[in-house]
Parts: C-alpha cells; structure tokens; sequence
C-alpha cells in the first residue's frame, strides 16, 4: 500500500507557500511598477529564480538558512534547526513560485487604464484605498492566473526542495521527491502513480481557474450586451 503523506505534504507546503506568495507577489508587483529608479534591476532580482535552475535556488538556500550561514547560525542560538525541515520545503517553495504571481499580478496591473487610477485621485481617494478599491477589483483575473500558476509551481517544486529539505518520509518528503526516491529504487509502480497524482491534480486546478475565467468573461460580455 503506498504511503500518502507525500500527497498531505505536497499540498501543504503548496498552500503555505502560496499564502505567502500571494501577498508578496501582489506587493511587491505594486512597489514595482510604482517605482521611479531602479525598476529594471528590482525586476531582474525578483524574476531571477524563474531562470535559474532550482538547485542553484536550493544552493543558495544552505549558504543562507544552512549551518554555517548567518541565518542559520542565528538560529542555532535559539536551537532552531531549520535545513531538513517542512519549514525549508515552504521557503523553497516560495522562492521557486513568487516571479510567477510576481509577473502577473505586475502585468494586470499595468493594463489597467491610468485614467481610472488618475481619477481617483483628483476626486481625492487615498492611495491605499486605491489600490483596495480600484486596483485589485480590476486585475483580479491576472491575480487569480497567478494564484494558480503560483500554486501548481509550489506543487511541484523538486530541485531546491530536495536541496534544502531533503526526502525525509512523513517529514519533508513531497509527490515530487516521492517520484525520485521511487524511481531510484526502480519501484516503476509507485513513480506512476505520484505521476498519475501530479498530473490529475495540477490538469484538475487549471481546469478550474479556466472554468472560473471563462464564466466571469461570459457574465461581463452578457451585461454589456
């Protein structure tokens, strides 16, 4: 019988993550795009782990988070171990997943007509409330594409996971580690059957967000009409 807490685990780190990665992403798409200087190079540090290979994400993690890192260290005073342990499978997870809800909440952001932004101030309307009000509302759909890509992203995280948390069972252990250990130990059956999960689970959300898309789409044609 196969263990399932990769399953339990994989989406509790996802949805941790992506808690996160919701509220930093849309954050920092906001002080990104309303950033007069040095807006390229915010850009590039942000987008950076989307191209570079997870275990270098990973990499970075333990010269950080790892024994002989300041954080680390840091947290050793305290006996706070955090290398190998769920804790490291969320950071990881948000690290790989934030340039996706980043690049799109930022691109549903700048395709909101300025005029209606500009609007709002002349009549007064503080920034905050702007942004709760006016700006969120209308790139809701981007932020909900970046919710799910973010989510399906943190599903699947393997490389800098399995770097910095490793493939400890009932622990660390994910669908996607659980896949690797598998097929290491040449267990065909069970590698196809995380497979089977992954690829179910993920095709299922996307599915979904679609569904969600399109029906909001038809409900906005249908009232202009």
């Amino acid at each position: 019988m196969i263990d399932i807490s990769p399953l339990y685990i994989s989406l509790k780190t996802a949805l941790a993550a992506t808690f996160v990665t919701f509220f930093a992403g849309i954050g920092l798409a906001w002080l990104v795009v309303r950033m007069k200087r040095f807006q390229g190079a915010m850009d590039a540090f942000i987008t950076l782990p989307m191209v570079l290979p997870p275990t270098v994400v990973g990499f970075f993690l333990l010269l950080i988070f790892g024994k002989r890192g300041v954080v680390g260290q840091f947290l050793l005073q305290f006996d706070v171990t955090f290398v190998f342990t769920w804790k490291a499978a969320v950071t990881a997870a948000v690290i790989v997943s934030l340039p996706l809800m980043y690049r799109t909440a930022r691109g549903a952001f700048e395709q909101i007509d300025a005029n209606i932004l500009n609007a709002a101030r002349t009549l007064g309307v503080s920034e905050w409330r702007i942004f709760w009000h006016v700006l969120l509302p209308n790139a809701r759909q981007g932020i909900l594409a970046g919710l799910v890509l973010s989510f399906t992203r943190a599903l699947g995280e393997f490389g800098a996971t399995i770097m910095v948390a490793g493939n400890i069972p009932g622990v660390t252990q994910t669908m996607s580690t659980a896949i690797y250990a598998a097929v290491q130990a040449n267990d065909d059956a069970t590698a196809f059957a995380w497979v089977a999960v992954v690829v179910v689970f993920s095709f299922a959300v996307v599915m979904l967000m679609n569904y969600w898309l399109n029906t909001r789409m038809h409900r906005v044609g249908g009232g202009m009409t």
